[in-house]
């Protein structure tokens, strides 16, 4: 590892591992990263805590946080399995970092045995798609990022004969679990354990049992919907707070306040998990769960939610169907990994 760590980075850098106590300088990176690109900053902290957290019997994350020379952020990336994550502040692009970063990449991915690895790339961000494509990668699969906006509270159909439905409570969790992950099999690479799973999921502290609702046929759960609500404080009232120059000379970016979940307007929601079982699916379980949750948002002052989604799965034409629109896309980018 050491030297993945002492060769290979642009002059004026240093790299060092990142930890669970460099949360708060990741995430206002990440913010910067996406209000640049996005006009708005999407990523709450307790998903940086969880990326940089880890559990016994999870595959080992390697991290990497790169500073210039007064110490501040300049970029940072993670390397878990098959997966890679990199960010580069606006202000230290176009000097080589992407370039270590995708080799820091690779090379960390090679010495856990890897032989792929992807990565999830912004389609507006052209620099980084052509620095993949140079570099062998091949798109995947395709990533949406919907948008749901709430004026005025959404209805709510009725369950379907024999489901009952109520809020996420205490006691719900491995049932949640299992449903979740039983229904991610049918894509995802790898099953995750409970403590992983709880911990990208009922373990965060945006965790809104209220707006994720379940359903059950009988004592059996059938349907979850698992919410996530940073509240309507977690914003930034300027680019500043990023890092970002906001003012009007040459570099300035110009936008509105950056904004992540719960926080533009009466803020939005966010929903983390949509899953119903297999026999229980084209009954209209997905599209009742999701108006509840929609409509717990609303009563709490949300005024939007959103979510993720990508190609594998095929729910797109769902959530389009109940008024949901793509916000921005991206492309999962990936390629096998010779030896070297």
């Amino acid at each position: 590892m050491a030297d993945s760590f002492s060769a290979g980075w642009p002059a004026g850098y240093r790299v060092r591992p990142a930890t669970p106590s460099d949360t708060g300088t990741v995430h206002r990176l990440v913010g910067a990263c996406e209000y640049a690109s996005h006009g708005r900053a999407t990523t709450d902290a307790d998903r940086i805590a969880a990326d940089l957290g880890s559990v016994d019997g999870e595959s080992a994350c390697d991290t990497v946080l790169v500073q210039d020379r007064a110490g501040d952020p300049a970029a940072w990336g993670w390397v878990r399995g098959r997966r890679a994550t990199v960010h580069v502040h606006p202000a230290h692009r176009g000097r080589g970092l992407g370039t270590s970063l995708l080799a820091w990449t690779e090379a960390r991915a090679r010495e856990s045995g890897g032989d792929r690895l992807a990565q999830t790339i912004s389609d507006s961000d052209l620099a980084a798609t052509a620095l993949l494509r140079s570099g062998g990668y091949a798109g995947l699969v395709t990533e949406w990022l919907l948008e749901m906006a709430l004026p005025d509270e959404p209805e709510v159909p009725q369950p379907p004969a024999g489901v009952t439905v109520r809020a996420f409570r205490a006691g719900d969790e491995e049932a949640a679990y299992r449903l979740t992950e039983d229904a991610f099999d049918e894509w995802q690479q790898r099953r995750k354990s409970y403590a992983e799973w709880a911990r990208h999921t009922v373990g965060r502290s945006t965790f809104a049992p209220g707006a994720s609702p379940v359903a059950f046929v009988g004592e059996e759960m059938v349907g979850a919907v698992l919410s996530l609500d940073p509240g309507a404080d977690a914003r930034w009232d300027t680019g500043r707070r990023l890092g970002l120059d906001t003012g009007s000379g040459p570099g300035a970016v110009v936008g509105p306040g950056v904004a992540g979940p719960g926080a533009e307007g009466g803020g939005e929601g966010y929903v983390e998990r949509v899953a119903v079982r297999r026999d229980q699916r084209d009954r209209g379980i997905a599209r009742l769960l999701l108006r509840e949750a929609f409509r717990a948002f609303y009563r709490q002052g949300r005024r939007g939610c959103t979510l993720w989604t990508h190609s594998d799965t095929g729910a797109l034409p769902l959530y389009e169907r109940i008024g949901m629109t793509v916000r921005r896309s991206s492309t999962v980018y990936g390629k096998a990994l010779l030896a070297k």
